[in-house]
């Protein structure tokens, strides 16, 4: 266990659970608003090491990803593609800052299923939307995407320009009568900035602090306030409610090799959709016998990951190189391909596949094939809704260990969306078009297990994240969300966790006032 803050010591009036973009977000908010906060992060600051720029290190000796174990429903274990350390899973995200559109709040047809309407508009959001960006340094372009939901103002950052490959992609694109745009990223990149174009951004640490993630843009500067402590190394186990099931009043964590228990008067918790779900499950007791917030039922339920697919796009005389490629984006069929409306979802850039990130995947595929690959490619992301479903979800073996249930709807609308898009690659120039698909062992975009909604019946948070069952607990990651759009999570789980941050700030201070 280290302490990464000095605070006074007192002791904390909200103890804060993770610190991801989730938890960042609302720890923020809570210090600057003069609130005692202790955060609890279960992992420990990610070293600046070199090799966090070696794809052999990252993907193939797989250093940095969790040991654990998690199980799938066929009884097969695997370390799932985990990643615990000081700013959570953004300290290896590809810094895509994506507001969700407006259409995405609202109730949502999909061929297998449905997606609910949320609790809470885009226009409830919006301000924090733009507070978000702010906050996490993102540079884009607005007024380009045809599906751009409306904005109070433009980007405080112009977008990252494109390289001369990406570039030539983007020219392609728009002659073939589409709108590609430059992809938001949260980077520090231009004049006087730390971006170095190292190469290796997407799937990597950064060992420059360029990348706009919750430690660089959050936990940096929780760590200067005298009212704020941070703990890493610290596992927390389940919450405490009192003996009537209704308030908590500590978190039982382990922290070096030992169980110890943590009072508060107040919880937030943002461990992420999984283990938000198995520490509120872990939580069970007499009087709440299907864990906390679970009265209906739903937690650790209605799990999605976003059905992801990528495409890269061989280039067999021409070396792609690319340092940042993630500047690109296309929306034009969001909403749907040319008849075929089912069909639909966002394309955009992946980071530089790599030799050995092929040969961690494709254990037989010769090292000179691989490595030919990465240089001669440029790669995409084709990616569609996950619908929710109530049978997909995560839950606690008699043993202990995780098991995820994953069996997404709408595989085959998603199966027509990425055929549209290898067409369209080979139309702008890419002889040949390999594919892979990405699933539940890498659950990068996690959503969705302790969902909100306004009835306590079907949901288990309202839409201020609050537990329906308890009243002084939050959960605040993206397993608040009921539905999972079509675009990345982290900036929604940003603008969602400043606007929980902004309420919870006013109520705790009203209440210690009185």
């Amino acid at each position: 266990m280290t302490a990464q803050t000095q605070s006074n010591q007192l002791a904390p009036q909200v103890v804060v659970i993770g610190s991801g973009v989730g938890g960042g977000t609302v720890a923020l908010k809570l210090a600057r608003a003069g609130l005692r906060v202790l955060m609890l992060e279960r992992g420990e600051a990610l070293p600046n090491e070199p090799e966090l720029n070696d794809a052999e290190a990252v993907f193939v000796q797989n250093r940095y990803r969790t040991q654990e174990q998690w199980q799938d429903d066929t009884g097969r274990r695997y370390r799932p593609g985990q990643y615990y350390f000081l700013g959570g899973h953004t300290k290896f995200y590809g810094t895509a800052m994506f507001r969700f559109r407006e259409s995405d709040f609202a109730e949502t047809r999909h061929e297998d299923a449905a997606s609910p309407a949320w609790p809470v508009s885009y226009a409830e959001l919006e301000p924090h939307y733009a507070e978000a960006e702010a906050l996490f340094g993102v540079r884009g372009q607005a007024g380009v995407d045809p599906t751009e939901p409306p904005r109070q103002a433009g980007y405080d950052h112009a977008p990252v320009p494109h390289a001369p490959v990406i570039k030539r992609m983007a020219e392609r694109l728009t002659a073939a009568g589409l709108h590609p745009f430059h992809m938001p990223a949260a980077v520090d990149f231009g004049p006087g900035g730390s971006c170095r174009l190292c190469g290796t951004c997407d799937a990597f640490g950064c060992r420059f602090g360029a990348k706009g993630d919750a430690e660089t843009r959050i936990i940096r500067q929780l760590q200067t306030m005298p009212n704020v402590e941070i703990r890493t190394g610290v596992e927390v186990r389940r919450l405490i409610p009192d003996a009537q099931g209704q308030r908590i009043i500590a978190a039982e964590i382990h922290c070096n090799g030992r169980l110890e228990r943590i009072n508060a008067p107040h919880f937030v918790l943002s461990a992420g959709a999984v283990n938000s779900a198995l520490i509120l499950l872990r939580s069970a007791t007499e009087a709440c016998p299907d864990g906390l917030a679970n009265r209906s039922g739903v937690v650790g339920r209605y799990l999605m990951n976003h059905h992801l697919t990528g495409l890269m796009g061989v280039l067999p005389f021409e070396v792609n190189d690319t340092a940042f490629p993630k500047t690109l984006s296309l929306n034009d069929f969001y909403h749907g391909l040319p008849g075929d409306a089912m069909a639909r979802g966002n394309i955009q850039m992946l980071g530089n596949i790599k030799g050995p990130m092929i040969r961690a995947t494709y254990l037989m595929m010769p090292k000179p094939l691989a490595n030919w690959l990465g240089r001669h490619s440029v790669d995409w992301l084709v990616m569609s809704e996950d619908p929710p479903l109530v049978e997909n979800g995560v839950r606690l073996l008699p043993d202990g260990t995780p098991e995820v249930r994953w069996h997404p709807a709408d595989l085959k609308a998603h199966g027509r969306f990425v055929s549209h898009a290898r067409k369209l690659l080979r139309q702008i120039g890419f002889p040949l078009v390999l594919r892979h698909s990405f699933g539940i062992d890498a659950p990068s975009h996690q959503c969705g297990t302790v969902r909100m909604g306004d009835d306590p019946a079907t949901s288990a948070l309202n839409s201020m994240c609050r537990a329906h069952d308890h009243p002084n607990l939050s959960v605040v990651d993206a397993g608040c969300f009921p539905s999972s759009a079509a675009v990345n999570p982290a900036l929604t789980v940003a603008a969602q966790g400043l606007r929980v941050g902004a309420y919870l700030s006013r109520t705790l201070a009203a209440q210690v006032a009185a």
